[in-house]
């Protein structure tokens, strides 16, 4: 795992354990939802303020941030979705004559 693997992994992790969304780590730390996502995936190259913000939210430390996980440990478990499902509106249809 490379440095925004593993951050993305306790990000995760971390983020899953206090049963926060994406959505309210974002919202708690000044920054937008989808930079969360991308921070999880491993694609942002997160700046130490970012960090710091993170640590705050989620009450640790950088380095916890930042310490490779075990190999045995397993992946993090999603949240459920915070979203209801989206019903099937009936459609009716009248044909005019």
């Amino acid at each position: 795992m490379n440095a925004r693997e593993i951050l993305g992994w306790n990000l995760r992790r971390l983020r899953v354990a206090k049963g926060l969304s994406q959505e309210r780590l974002a919202f708690e730390a000044d920054i937008d939802r989808s930079y969360v996502g991308r921070v999880e995936r491993g694609t942002e190259n997160v700046t130490i303020a970012r960090l710091e913000s993170f640590a705050r939210v989620l009450e640790v430390t950088v380095a916890q941030l930042l310490t490779e996980p075990d190999a045995a440990e397993a992946a993090p478990r999603a949240l459920p979705s915070g979203r209801k499902p989206k019903q099937r509106r009936a459609t009716t249809r009248t044909d005019k004559q």
